[in-house]
């Protein structure tokens, strides 16, 4: 028994392995090329590239990867295609032009999901999610416990609980203290790493949708008579796609994301744990993610939705518009055609003239989006270059231009660290700061200011400050906001 179940795992893991896109990828040659490459263009969720874009995006970074990397010197194209290929990328007629788009496939988004994972492992297992395990567990077991009796002492219990907490928060019991700040930070990164497999989630919804569809069709062609279950059932107005079990799960997860009540409180939940104290200690790239963790989601909702939709409507179109007769009439003709070609071949061999001539067209048949006109213009150099006279660069001239179209982060850290030196460490706002020391580049320094408190100090949600201001014209000028506040001194 032992020998034949290692023997089927092996064989089924070997059918793994020889399938998934996901382990062809972290088992191709340059790995470490093709990740870093796809996960700098297609890595965010919902992204979609023009094909000749990405192909100019890889042909640039291949130009400086090949100081670095043994690689041959093959075009970005035929990357892209040996990545398409492989299950990596997926190319889809583009929906508001002409031409086509590349995107990551659920298969990509996995593969980088798990170097990333190896890259910056977890390094033991927390209590948050420990205590996410065993909470979920005991909900479970009472959600779906038939004996009524039972449920209503556990929930009575859970009360009994809240109550007490309550009155624990109410008299100041110590023990009733706020989360710290480790365990606190432990549950943000247990939330950012289940958000991370959302862009494969999509992905493979969106695909599991196009498989359906693709179904759907073939069963139309494939049904016996003019009253097939699955065209019954287009007829009478249901919609096949969405009323399948994919279509429901989605409905039920898009309702919640354009809930508006939902997505409000979602969103204040985030700016409110973003306001505490141990969100300064979390990495920059944890707080945008956070930041944009609803925005994400409904970014990949409305890509699924839209594709939904789209093929809802099509397999409709296509019943009503009885296209699928014609297409069920030629699908018998061929198949009359194979029944009688194999009585055939045993009389007929393959390429036995037949005294009949067809002209081919000589022309290579490939997709219309790969072709790429001449233009004599690209390879006008213009006019000869001559020889400019030497001058001195004014640097004060430079710094002033480079002041000009950039805010001096520098400036402005200085100006916040010198008023929380002159404070001792007390807090200071960005009206104190500017009244201290003003924004010498108007509005951009006000805007420099917001900027370095919202991601380095705390906002406070519930208080407004005015901010007053000149700017670069001399005009004085003023705006609301809400309070933003430095606890620390800040980098750039």
């Amino acid at each position: 028994m032992v020998r034949m179940s290692a023997l089927a795992s092996a064989l089924s893991f070997r059918r793994l392995v020889e399938s998934s896109a996901t382990l062809r990828m972290l088992r191709a040659d340059h790995v470490a090329v093709m990740a870093a490459i796809l996960s700098e263009h297609l890595g965010a969720p919902g992204t979609r590239l023009d094909t000749v874009d990405l192909h100019e995006l890889v042909d640039e970074d291949l130009f400086e990867l090949r100081d670095h990397f043994d690689m041959s010197g093959r075009s970005a194209k035929a990357y892209c295609d040996d990545w398409r290929n492989a299950g990596i990328l997926v190319r889809r007629p583009a929906t508001d032009a002409r031409g086509e788009t590349y995107e990551l496939s659920a298969a990509g988004f996995d593969a980088l999901r798990i170097l990333e994972q190896l890259e910056t492992p977890q390094a033991t297992v927390t209590e948050s999610r420990l205590m996410a395990i065993a909470s979920s567990l005991h909900q479970l077991a009472i959600d779906t416990d038939p004996d009524a009796g039972r449920r209503l002492r556990a929930l009575e219990s859970e009360r009994r609980r809240i109550d007490a907490e309550i009155a624990r928060i109410r008299k100041g019991d110590p023990r009733a203290r706020v989360l710290d700040r480790k365990r606190a930070k432990e549950r943000v990164t247990d939330v950012l790493n289940q958000a991370q497999g959302m862009p494969a989630d999509f992905a493979r919804v969106r695909a599991r949708f196009e498989e359906l569809n693709h179904s759907l069709r073939t069963s139309l062609l494939e049904s016996d008579g003019a009253h097939g279950s699955a065209l019954d059932e287009v007829f009478r107005g249901m919609d096949l796609i969405e009323d399948s079990e994919e279509g429901r799960t989605f409905s039920a997860f898009s309702a919640f994301v354009r809930d508006p009540e939902q997505s409000a409180a979602f969103e204040e939940d985030i700016s409110a744990i973003l306001s505490r104290d141990f969100a300064g200690d979390l990495p920059l790239r944890s707080r945008q993610a956070l930041r944009s963790l609803m925005r994400d989601m409904k970014d990949g909702s409305r890509v699924v939705q839209g594709v939904l939709t789209e093929f809802a409507r099509g397999l409709r179109r296509y019943v009503h518009s009885h296209e699928y007769v014609t297409d069920r009439a030629m699908r018998s003709l061929l198949q009359e055609a194979l029944a009688q070609a194999v009585p055939a071949r045993l009389h007929v061999r393959p390429f036995t003239p037949v005294g009949e001539e067809m002209e081919l067209s000589a022309v290579r048949m490939g997709s219309v989006g790969a072709m790429i006109l001449h233009d004599p213009a690209d390879f006008d150099t213009g006019q000869a270059l001559g020889e400019a006279e030497t001058v001195t660069v004014d640097f004060t001239a430079l710094a002033a231009v480079a002041r000009e179209s950039e805010i001096d982060f520098d400036e402005l850290s200085e100006n916040v660290n010198a008023v929380l030196a002159e404070a001792r460490g007390a807090p200071a706002t960005v009206g104190e700061i500017l009244a201290r020391h003003p924004a010498t580049q108007g509005v951009a320094s006000v805007i420099g200011l917001v900027s370095l408190a919202a991601t380095q100090g705390e906002i406070d949600l519930d208080e407004a400050e005015e901010l007053f201001w000149h700017g670069t014209d001399g005009i004085a000028r003023r705006a609301v906001v809400q309070r933003h506040v430095f606890t620390k001194e800040v980098d750039v």
